[in-house]
């Protein structure tokens, strides 16, 4: 599996925002925008392209735009928040939807919401989420991506787990990662170590619905 590390050091300086706990919910947002951008950003960085003739004030220059952009797909509901910074890098993507809670006893991912194109055949998805840590939603939101035809996918998250990281490569399934940091480990509620916390709630506030 192909992995990307964007150790850029305004990237770095993101992420130890957003890993503070003195960071509160409106600085944890501006700092996830700002992260999401660059990491999509990079994730973008081989997709193909078209030239054409574009013509300036004072003459003609070549153009560029993307061949097949891809669809952005985010896990909710932190996943949420990685859209706009994605819509911002690439505006004429599409966007689709996911929606996986975690069962705080089981740890397993609890599918509630699947808004997808019948078939993604030849079409590049970027599914978007801040953390991965057992990976077990990412599998599952991938498993959907691959019955549905894709096979260039592309996973974007902030925070990376090794567990995580280890059962993507294990998977067989077609993506390539790109994010920030590989944490070593996960604690035994299953959260990254050293980690930031629970993206999510570090986002939107703490859940108020019981699986």
């Amino acid at each position: 599996m192909e992995i990307k590390i964007v150790d850029h050091p305004l990237a770095l300086a993101r992420l130890t925002i957003l890993r503070d706990e003195r960071s509160d919910n409106s600085v944890f947002r501006a700092a996830a925008a700002d992260l999401g951008t660059m990491l999509v950003y990079e994730a973008a960085r081989d997709l193909p392209v078209t030239n054409f003739e574009t013509t300036t004030p004072v003459g003609v220059a070549e153009g560029t735009r993307l061949e097949n952009p891809p669809i952005i797909v985010p896990i909710i509901r932190a996943g949420l928040s990685m859209i706009e910074p994605a819509l911002s890098m690439i505006p004429d993507a599409q966007v689709g939807f996911i929606g996986l809670a975690r069962d705080e006893k089981t740890h397993q991912p609890v599918p509630y919401l699947e808004a997808l194109p019948s078939d993604l055949t030849n079409q590049p998805v970027f599914i978007v989420d801040p953390m991965l840590a057992t990976g077990g939603s990412l599998l599952n939101a991938l498993q959907l991506l691959a019955d549905r035809g894709a096979t260039d996918i592309t996973a974007v998250c902030m925070i990376s787990a090794q567990p995580g990281v280890d059962a993507l490569e294990h998977s067989g399934l077609p993506v390539r990662l790109v994010t920030t940091c590989i944490d070593p480990q996960l604690n035994e509620d299953a959260y990254i170590v050293p980690g930031l916390g629970d993206a999510g709630d570090r986002l939107y506030g703490p859940r108020n619905i019981d699986l």
